[in-house]
């Protein structure tokens, strides 16, 4: 019975440690996806920023 306890045990303690790794790896995953939306929402708004800028300067241009 103390030997199955054991194994139990350190069966137990196996798993505590996979899942404890596997997390970091899940916060990074976590970072890569949030640094891509980042990246997607950049360059969604550099479009009409950059259409809004070069009218502007048009503008100024025309005016001088």
């Amino acid at each position: 019975m103390t030997s199955l306890m054991v194994s139990m045990t350190a069966f137990i303690a196996g798993i505590k440690d996979r899942f404890g790794r596997e997390e970091k790896g899940a916060t990074m995953v976590e970072y890569g996806i949030m640094v891509a939306l980042i990246a997607v929402v950049v360059i969604v708004a550099i479009g009409p920023l950059g259409i809004a800028i070069r009218g502007m300067f048009q503008n100024i241009t025309a005016g001088i």
